[in-house]
């Protein structure tokens, strides 16, 4: 296994998805859930950013070819998702902590588009276009799981933010991370803009 392929894949995922970042998002969606929910909140949104991360990797160009969307697109629909969680966030309409408004904030926004967004779909769709040879995709893949677990153990152990924050902190805490997800909602519409604007005048 190359290890500065290794290496360059999990410093990249990191910095992309954000785990220290990605806490008080977190915490405000599942502030009010049991520890036991809120565990497996985490461990969802991680198994299913890594199931999309792998898909991608293995097929994403052939993905996106087939269906016609380039990736602007799917910045733009990201963008859309995110939009909609945000204003849910910021107007405090968000369904009671059930075991199936659970698996919905695991799956999205968490597990996508959050941490499986288009940067991290994009990045690791480059890596696997570079790799040369077995050495270069055992790193690549290993890299993926490693930033995968790291996310993972920052998520399953942020219950001590909860019991710091209590009620009424989570209620501010989720008021700025609506703002927070709105922002980076805008910020993925508008390159997904750019993107387009471009490809059309290069073409």
């Amino acid at each position: 296994m190359d290890l500065k392929v290794f290496g360059e894949v999990v410093v990249t995922l990191l910095v992309i998805m954000d785990p220290p970042g990605m806490v008080p998002i977190f915490v405000a969606m599942t502030g009010t859930m049991a520890p036991r929910d809120r565990h497996r909140a985490a461990w969802q949104a991680v198994c299913l950013a890594l199931g999309v991360v792998v898909l991608f990797a293995v097929a994403g160009q052939n993905i996106l070819e087939y269906l016609h969307v380039d990736l602007p697109a799917l910045q733009g629909a990201g963008g859309l998702l995110l939009i909609m969680i945000a204003l849910e966030l910021l107007t405090g309409k968000t369904d009671g902590p059930t075991d199936h408004s659970t698996s919905n904030i695991a799956l999205v926004p968490l597990g996508t588009p959050l941490l499986a967004g288009p940067g991290a779909i994009v990045a690791t769709m480059l890596f696997v276009q570079r790799a040369d040879g077995a050495p270069d995709y055992v790193a690549v893949y290993a890299g993926i799981i490693a930033a995968m677990v790291v996310v993972w153990l920052v998520l399953r152990y942020c219950g001590v933010v909860v019991k710091v924050l209590r009620p009424g902190g989570i209620e501010v805490l989720t008021r700025i991370a609506g703002l927070l997800l709105a922002a980076i909602a805008v910020q993925l519409i508008a390159d997904a803009v750019f993107a387009f604007v471009d490809s059309y005048q290069a073409g």
